[in-house]
């Protein structure tokens, strides 16, 4: 058995890490996995990228490229928008890596077209990480459901015609999806349930497999340990926040946690906060909060983000639509409680006063709430962290879910 999994990128974003973490835990089971991807970060051997440094230049000039057809919509939103028009050269290095099956994961950003698909020749399992499978081109469609149907008039877009590029590509992937030999599988039951109601995918087969973690490095540690060797305060409640654009993107909610710290501050507080930043360098101009905010820049390595994690309070995510995001999972695994909105995929994650807290979407004085209910009483904080502990070794335990994965391939390929 020999899984080629293609992933844009190794490391950089959410998606990536998830990607990564399975192949190293499928290696670790004894499957001969292989990872390709358009932009390499590791020097893990493998993994493979493009070599030399013209190739190099070309897969970062590849995102610039596939975004052209977005000019014509002068009124677009901010979010992430996927055309996928460029050649990709993906069958033929697929081809020479001589696999049994392919797996794909997030491949946006110039990686693939969806013609490619049906060019491979194998069976192909494909783990969304987001909504852009099945939609006109956004990742995230927030209360769009436009997908149902044809898409058009495309909110993303800033379009009001039927035939737009968002009904163009949504047609090219139906078209593309229905040669090629599909099985999908998501992390949350929320992404399955939209793939399965989209026109793309209507009747496909789709699995649900949580996200895996390396639970002897995801591991609670002694808080005020950890906060020395960081250089974080200990009387301070530390709240973690984070994420590739979680100052700037809207999906991430950040306006919504401004908005609850403000109404912690007004409610005086027994013991002063603190946010920490966790993937972004400070801004030139860091936002205006009631509470101190320390921005560490992105981590390089998984044993930074397990002590940030393990020395953080409580893990905030204010996001409107996530389907299984990776910090939530580490924060689980540290035996760290996540405040979060009741939406997408969080459910599947967050036990209401169990593992965590779920806010009313999208109201910032509930997430305020949850906040301070975690922060109040110490004794539950450290009984809701047992438990989260708990449920990632139960969910989320790697050596575990690379084998759910093994167990798929053998019943496409057989034990070739």
């Amino acid at each position: 058995m020999r899984p080629l999994l293609l992933s844009t990128f190794d490391r950089i974003g959410g998606a990536a890490r998830a990607a990564y973490r399975l192949h190293r835990g499928l290696r670790g089971i004894g499957v001969d996995s292989r990872l390709l991807v358009q932009r390499r970060v590791t020097d893990d051997p493998t993994v493979h990228g493009p070599e030399g440094r013209l190739a190099k230049f070309a897969t970062l000039a590849r995102p610039f490229l596939d975004s052209f057809p977005l000019r014509r919509y002068s009124g677009r939103s901010d979010g992430l928008f996927s055309p996928a028009v460029l050649p990709d050269g993906i069958a033929r290095r697929v081809a020479a890596m001589r696999g049994s099956l392919v797996h794909l994961h997030w491949v946006a950003g110039g990686f693939l077209r969806p013609e490619s698909l049906a060019k491979l020749g194998l069976p192909i399992v494909w783990t969304l990480h987001d909504s852009w499978a099945f939609t006109g081109g956004c990742h995230v469609p927030g209360e769009c459901v436009r997908y149902r149907d044809t898409c058009g008039a495309c909110p993303a877009l800033g379009s009001r015609r039927a035939r737009d590029l968002s009904s163009r590509l949504l047609e090219r992937k139906r078209r593309a999806w229905a040669r090629a030999s599909l099985t999908l599988v998501t992390p949350s039951r929320w992404l399955a349930d939209a793939a399965r109601s989209s026109s793309a995918f209507r009747g496909a087969r789709v699995e649900v497999i949580p996200n895996g973690l390396d639970l002897a490095r995801f591991r609670p540690f002694d808080r005020s340990a950890a906060r020395d060797f960081l250089g974080l305060p200990r009387d301070r409640s530390i709240l973690l926040f984070g994420g590739v654009g979680s100052l700037a993107d809207r999906n991430k909610g950040f306006p919504l946690l401004v908005e609850a710290l403000e109404r912690i501050h007004s409610g005086a507080p027994a013991r002063a906060l603190e946010l920490v930043v966790v993937g972004l360098s400070e801004p030139e101009r860091p936002p205006a909060l009631s509470v101190p905010v320390r921005f560490v820049g992105p981590l390089g390595d998984e044993e930074s983000m397990a002590l940030y994690q393990a020395a953080a309070d409580a893990l905030v995510l204010p996001s409107r639509q996530e389907n299984h995001p990776s910090m939530v999972i580490e924060a689980m695994a540290c035996g760290t409680p996540t405040v979060a909105f009741r939406a997408a995929g969080l459910p599947d994650l967050v036990e209401h006063e169990r593992t965590g807290y779920l806010a009313e979407p999208f109201e910032s004085d509930d997430l305020a709430r949850g906040i301070a209910w975690i922060l109040e009483d110490e004794a539950r904080r450290r009984r809701i962290g047992e438990e989260a502990r708990r449920r990632a070794e139960r969910d989320h335990d790697l050596k575990t879910v690379a084998r759910r994965y093994a167990a798929l391939y053998e019943g496409l390929v057989g034990g070739s």
